[in-house]
């Protein structure tokens, strides 16, 4: 597959995610599902989001194109090496998880740092 279709294949894990109604984590997982995007999801919260049951821990999870962070700093510090060893294409850095540090870490070992907004990325189709 190539284009749009192969894009669609590409998991992204969602880093706090949230069942909190009004949370950008949960509108992003919301908008993900809708543009057909498959998702994992981590967070604090319990529950499951379209049917996806937000995991306390990253076991088992692999093959992930985009990390969107909804994480300050001080809370993406646990997961740096296991997104460093995740290999993603590209990490988004959401309104607010801004890290500049990080960023140039990831750079670093060759994967993207984007600070973006991933709501605004889905809804102009730059995702």
């Amino acid at each position: 597959m190539n284009g749009t279709n192969e894009k669609h294949n590409l998991k992204t894990l969602i880093l706090g995610a949230s069942i909190k109604p009004g949370r950008y984590a949960l509108l992003a997982a919301n908008s993900l599902h809708r543009h057909g995007h498959e998702t994992e999801l981590v967070g604090r919260d319990c529950g499951e989001i379209n049917g996806v049951k937000i995991k306390q821990n990253t076991l088992g999870i692999n093959k992930i194109d985009t990390v969107t962070l909804y994480l300050n700093p001080a809370n993406q510090e646990p997961y740096k090496n296991f997104i460093f060893d995740l290999k993603p294409r590209r990490v988004i850095f959401n309104p607010g998880t801004e890290n500049p540090e990080f960023e140039k870490e990831l750079i670093e070992k060759g994967i993207e740092a984007t600070e973006a907004c991933t709501l605004v990325l889905l809804s102009t189709n730059q995702y």
